[in-house]
């Protein structure tokens, strides 16, 4: 799943003037966005007034004071504006999984890495927990979000894989990846229904009884 990063980007973002299109004059009303993560701000705000679908990358342009071709320049699509910078939160849960204790059991080693990748501070929770919904609720978004889950269950299937010496192609390396992901998936729809609950706690809980199991005693779900 997403971490808090990108949300704090946002929140610290800037508009600032800049060149847009060679020749372009500036735009009237407020500065230029020149930043990832400002345009994800613009963007945001935007998908919450008219909704995802109805909004457009023109939309998004405009309210940011630059032409489309810049805003290519940031993101692929209007879908990867609202992932972030996904990629390179991958990289930092690959380090996670690569740091966690050796001498600990697997499913406490991944639950770590999992619940310290999903850490953000409280002030950003609105703009994430705007993002999580976008991405579990809206259609568009939950087609597009299965590339970017299987390099996440990629990453999780190697960790297993190394911690029970086997193939990552074997059958329980692979079960660790979907089921890890089913977990993470449900303890942020959880998340989302329930905001009193808090999401580090609500994946603690989930990878808990994943590693317990589902027929003996709950592990406190």
């Amino acid at each position: 799943m997403t971490t808090a990063a990108t949300a704090s980007a946002v929140t610290a973002a800037t508009a600032a003037a800049a060149v847009d299109e060679p020749g372009g004059a500036a735009r009237a009303g407020r500065p230029r966005a020149t930043s990832r993560a400002a345009l994800e701000r613009l963007g945001f705000e935007l998908f919450a007034r008219q909704g995802f679908d109805r909004t457009t990358v023109d939309d998004i342009a405009a309210a940011a004071g630059i032409g489309r071709r810049t805003f290519f320049r940031y993101f692929a699509s209007k879908n990867d504006l609202v992932w972030g910078d996904f990629e390179e939160q991958l990289v930092r849960l690959d380090g996670l999984l690569a740091a966690a204790d050796p001498g600990a059991a697997m499913m406490d080693g991944l639950r770590g890495a999992v619940v310290e990748f999903n850490r953000f501070d409280p002030a950003v929770v609105p703009w994430h927990r705007q993002r999580m919904a976008l991405i579990l609720r809206v259609p568009t978004l939950q087609a597009d979000s299965t590339v970017r889950y299987t390099s996440w269950r990629a990453l999780v299937t190697r960790f297993a894989a190394r911690r029970t010496g086997r193939a990552p192609a074997d059958l329980l390396p692979r079960l660790i990846g979907h089921a890890a992901l089913a977990a993470c998936i449900a303890a942020y729809e959880h998340w989302l229904t329930d905001p009193g609950d808090g999401v580090g706690d609500l994946l603690d809980r989930a990878i808990r009884q994943l590693a317990h199991g589902f027929e003996g005693p709950a592990a406190s779900v």
